[in-house]
């Protein structure tokens, strides 16, 4: 028994964890491995920390439990000596474009008290200097109890640093009319193009409804007073047949609307019509800022708080501390600790007023890190997802601290991860295996790194093994030109990026990388599909056979061997099971308790009606070919459009998933290979992958290595924005950018074959890159 005792699993069975038995120590560090979809997702965060959450929530009141989200309990047996558990995961930090780094870890709110007490000219309490409050003031009738209740007029001001112009958004966006509406047509036959204003929709109706204009009439018509009041309004109570609405003008209602929101967090179509009719530029007004006059105009040695919020974090760092901090210590002090930990968990590059949704998601797991470092809370179970994904390798050893710190301060730490670097730190590992989906959920080795390197597991073999170079290099066919890139860090930097080979494109985090590819190179004259890490959506109704387009081909093949409409073989259409609507569990609402999820009695989770599963394939209903694995199914199917699908989502690794798993079961490693599949399906000339090795085990790696190198056989170009050193020993062509992040980088370092890059010593890609190729890793 360890010394501060065990987290106890005994018959977890949740997804595919064949009914392990596993005690995990307290107050260690304690790294999970293993390929991907073995089973460690499901363990730590399915179960043990599913169970933690769900048992704190049970300590409040049914009252409180109804606003709190519904935590079904795990599949296990039984959970002993389990603490309160913080996720810190990959999921983005949001798509509101009001937050930012600053204000998502509450540096800006710190540095706004900062200024109120030392900002000169003094403008007011740290609310002057928030750019999410207005200034103004509420005016109005109020009745007090004096005596006698009399009615008095009174004007309260509103001291707040919003930018009037943009509301807080640092960006306008100017609306190209002749893009929203079609002037040759009038209100009824549908003159506004933009979507969800169809002619009978609620939009439409308040037009049509207000009595302004006459709905037949063309636009092109309109009195310049109609015009206006249809662009711009002003504002207005219109009563339709059921209810009544407010009347905006049709810019400021799509600005309201649409514009001030982040695109990423709109519908495609919305977003694709958002940027058909919309341009937009910092505003002019507060220069991108975010902020009014008034509150720019106090500073501190110079320097008023937009400034302060743009700087690199570690340069902000230095100089906090530079300045007088009578009036205002504990709290430059706090700050200064918080933002110290920004540069020693490698996001010193990043700014305070840098929005969040803009950041990877290694960037958001790091960022949410922060807050949890300075806190003062011990016996918490810490619970990390690959937390070195997107790190240099240069980066991954302060990583290696920051987790040190937390478990030395009496906390247990859990961590997914396939770095061996961070798996050579840990306390205790543990193994899972031996393969993926139903080949897994085991525990394949459990101890110490040691006895991992000798047990002659997957993982075990892969780090005894030594990766070598490339033997013989690519030639290029071509080149794209780069020229005078001065995209945010970059100084203008000139490069050739080789086309029908594989390029690497490297740097520590913050270095430039993204920038330059994506921000910089000219796209125009050649088929390119770019895949970035952006998260795929879906609903709960969304599997792999839906996302990847296969299941239109599976229902007319149904249909076509049955001689029925291949709408029967749709759940979310004619072949639903009734009870269930084709989701296959039943939600039961319990007013203010929790709500309750639990498999449809009538279909028993097969989400198809009696009837449809009586119709055949080859032996094979349509509930069974959705339970295949893309393994079985690629056996099974003979239909083309079927088969190069599956065929793909074997060779990205995902042959274990299941046809019909909800999209939103799968880990964010498996959703990024399910959008790699797709993407990669097509016809282009370029492929630019954005670290397509997040979330995947070093045999993974491999695998997907080998799939590039085919796809390049085939006369494509594949660049990889990417820090796995096997992606880089094994590329035809590296680009290293640095030398450091933020302004320390911007710079190209180094360009050429990856044998060359070892020997460069003014690199840390090409330093980490010849301990690599020097030995396997192995104990220190």
């Amino acid at each position: 028994m360890p010394a501060w005792g065990a987290i106890k699993v005994r018959g977890g069975r949740e997804n595919n964890l064949r009914d392990i038995d596993v005690d995990i120590p307290k107050r260690k560090l304690t790294v999970f491995t293993g390929v991907s979809g073995s089973g460690k997702s499901s363990l730590v965060f399915e179960t043990i920390a599913a169970e933690s959450r769900r048992l704190i929530n049970e300590t409040y009141t049914a009252f409180v439990q109804g606003f709190m989200p519904t935590l079904a309990r795990p599949d296990v047996e039984s959970l002993e000596g389990l603490t309160a558990a913080i996720i810190v995961d990959q999921e983005p930090m949001g798509a509101n474009a009001r937050s930012t780094v600053g204000t998502a870890t509450d540096a800006y709110d710190m540095l706004r008290v900062i200024f109120s007490r030392l900002g000169k000219p003094y403008i007011g309490p740290s609310s002057a200097f928030s750019f999410n409050l207005p200034a103004g003031s509420v005016r109005g009738e109020v009745t007090l109890e004096r005596g006698r209740s009399e009615p008095e007029y009174q004007e309260h001001p509103i001291t707040g640093g919003m930018c009037p112009d943009c509301e807080g958004l640092g960006r306008v966006s100017t609306v190209d009319i002749d893009a929203l509406v079609d002037r040759d047509k009038s209100l009824n036959e549908g003159a506004i193009t933009f979507p969800n204003f169809q002619v009978g929709g609620w939009y439409h109706r308040i037009f049509v409804d207000s009595g302004f204009f006459d709905p037949d009439k063309k636009l092109r018509d309109y009195t310049e007073a109609e015009w206006q009041r249809f662009l711009y309004g002003p504002e207005a109570k219109v009563k339709t047949e059921m209810i009544n609405l407010t009347y905006y003008g049709l810019v400021d209602r799509i600005r309201r609307q649409y514009l001030i929101k982040d695109p990423d967090s709109l519908q495609p179509q919305l977003r694709a019509a958002v940027g058909r009719v919309s341009t937009t530029t910092p505003c002019p007004a507060c220069e991108g800022t975010r902020l009014n006059t008034v509150a720019r105009s106090s500073r501190i040695d110079g320097e008023n708080i937009a400034d302060c919020a743009a700087m690199q974090i570690s340069d902000l760092a230095a100089w906090i501390r530079g300045i007088d901090a009578h009036g205002a210590g504990p709290m430059i002090e706090h700050l200064g600790a918080l933002l110290d930990t920004f540069v020693e968990i490698g996001l010193g590059y990043l700014s305070l007023d840098r929005e969040s949704s803009t950041l990877s998601g290694g960037e958001s797991q790091r960022t949410r890190m922060v807050r949890h470092l300075g806190s003062s809370l011990t016996e918490i179970t810490y619970v990390f997802d690959e937390p070195t994904v997107g790190l240099h390798a240069h980066d991954v050893q302060q990583m290696n601290g920051l987790l040190r710190r937390l478990r030395d301060k009496g906390n247990t730490v859990l961590v997914v991860e396939h770095e061996p670097e961070l798996i050579r730190i840990a306390d205790h590992v543990i193994d899972m295996g031996p393969g993926a989906g139903t080949h897994g959920g085991e525990i394949v080795f459990e101890g110490s790194f040691e006895g991992l390197t000798t047990s002659g597991t997957l993982t075990g073999r892969h780090l005894e093994v030594q990766q070598h170079l490339k033997e013989t290099v690519r030639t290029p066919r071509g080149r794209i030109a780069i020229r005078g890139a001065r995209l945010h860090n970059l100084q203008d930097v000139s490069v050739d990026v080789p086309l029908g080979i594989l390029v690497a494109v490297t740097g520590v985090a913050g270095s430039g990388k993204s920038s330059l590819i994506h921000g910089c190179m000219p796209w125009t004259d050649r088929s390119v599909i770019a895949i970035d890490q952006t998260a795929i959506r879906g609903s709960r109704r969304s599997n792999p056979a839906t996302y990847t387009g296969i299941m239109e081909p599976i229902r007319k093949a149904f249909a076509a061997a049955n001689k029925v409409k291949p709408a029967l073989f749709s759940a979310n259409s004619k072949g639903a099971c009734p009870a269930c609507n084709g989701l296959g569990v039943v939600y039961t609402d319990l007013a203010f308790m929790a709500g309750v999820a639990s498999v449809c009695e009538v279909c028993e989770g097969r989400r198809f009606s009696d009837e449809v599963l009586e119709y055949r394939l080859r032996g094979r209903n349509i509930s069974d070919v959705l339970a295949m694995s893309v393994e079985e199914a690629q056996t099974f199917f003979t239909e083309r459009p079927v088969r190069v699908m599956l065929d793909r989502l074997v060779d990205v690794g995902l042959g274990y998933i299941t046809l019909g798993q909800m999209l939103n079961t799968l880990s964010g490693g498996e959703r990024q290979r399910l959008k790699l599949a797709i993407e990669m399906s097509g016809e282009a000339d370029v492929y630019v992958l954005d670290e397509p090795t997040s979330g995947l085990h070093m045999n993974d790696v491999d695998n997907l290595i080998g799939l590039l190198d085919r796809i390049i056989d085939n006369g494509r170009t594949v660049i990889v924005i990417e820090q796995n050193l096997d992606v880089v020993a094994r590329a035809d062509w590296v680009i290293d950018l640095g030398p450091g992040a933020g302004h320390d980088g911007g710079r190209v370092i180094f360009e050429g074959p990856p044998a060359e890059l070892a020997r460069a010593a003014h690199s840390l890609t090409g330093q980490h890159l010849r301990r690599r190729l020097e030995a396997a890793v192995l104990p220190a």
